[in-house]
């Protein structure tokens, strides 16, 4: 059976990252997220997290070319062999095409998931978010709020704004994904490959977990 490729479509905020991590234990697969792999060149300060730190502050997006290279070496790693999650990624129609014709070199069967949510929802949802500078780990002012206001739970460090969660750049990455992102959706449809639109505002990640996961399972003809 061909490997899955399982991309998470959706607006910044919309649960991307959460119900990547959800579906890696439940389907047996790797989670790439280009924001971390972004984020941890940038924390690194090599030549790549140089040239696109600015970018990221600024909430505009990474060249095509970075991203691409990026996610080709990634997902010839190891854990990569049964299937993986591609979390934030393609973004725009450019991508997608590039990882159309990457993957069709690949026995890889590929699944569209659309996370639809608000708009106002999600900047709420991300401006609220805060991490933890020593282990970065994630809290909400609303869910997951640490049990300390503004203290991790895990080691005591004051929680800080990430960059690219501050409310201006938040506004910034929604227009941005309005203008590049959305049409990938289309491109994915018109190429025949399988999406669906799930619900994702008022739905506990877990139960929306589950409803991916047997989608995905009687699309591959497996036992939900």
């Amino acid at each position: 059976m061909p490997r899955l490729c399982l991309i998470l479509f959706g607006s910044p905020g919309s649960g991307k990252g959460t119900q990547a991590k959800l579906l890696k234990e439940s389907l047996g697969i790797a989670h790439i997220s280009t924001g971390d792999m972004l984020r941890e060149r940038v924390a690194s300060g090599d030549e790549v997290g140089r040239s696109v730190a600015s970018l990221m502050q600024a909430g505009e997006l990474v060249p095509d070319a970075t991203v691409n290279h990026l996610v080709e070496e990634r997902i010839e790693q190891p854990d990569c062999a049964n299937g993986f999650i591609l979390d934030g990624y393609p973004r725009t129609v450019q991508q997608a095409k590039l990882l159309a014709e990457l993957l069709v070199l690949r026995p890889v069967r590929t699944i569209v998931v659309h996370l639809v949510v608000d708009y106002n929802v999600i900047i709420a949802r991300i401006s609220g978010r805060r991490q933890c500078p020593a282990c970065g780990s994630l809290y909400g002012v609303t869910s997951s709020a640490p049990k300390t206001p503004g203290v991790c739970d895990k080691d005591g460090v004051k929680l800080a704004v990430r960059d690219d969660d501050r409310e201006e750049v938040v506004r910034e990455r929604l227009r941005a994904y309005e203008q590049q992102t959305a049409p990938v959706l289309a491109f994915f449809k018109k190429s025949g490959i399988p999406c669906w639109d799930v619900p994702a505002a008022d739905v506990p990640p877990a139960v929306i977990a589950k409803g991916i996961e047997t989608l995905i399972r009687k699309e591959r003809g497996e036992a939900a």
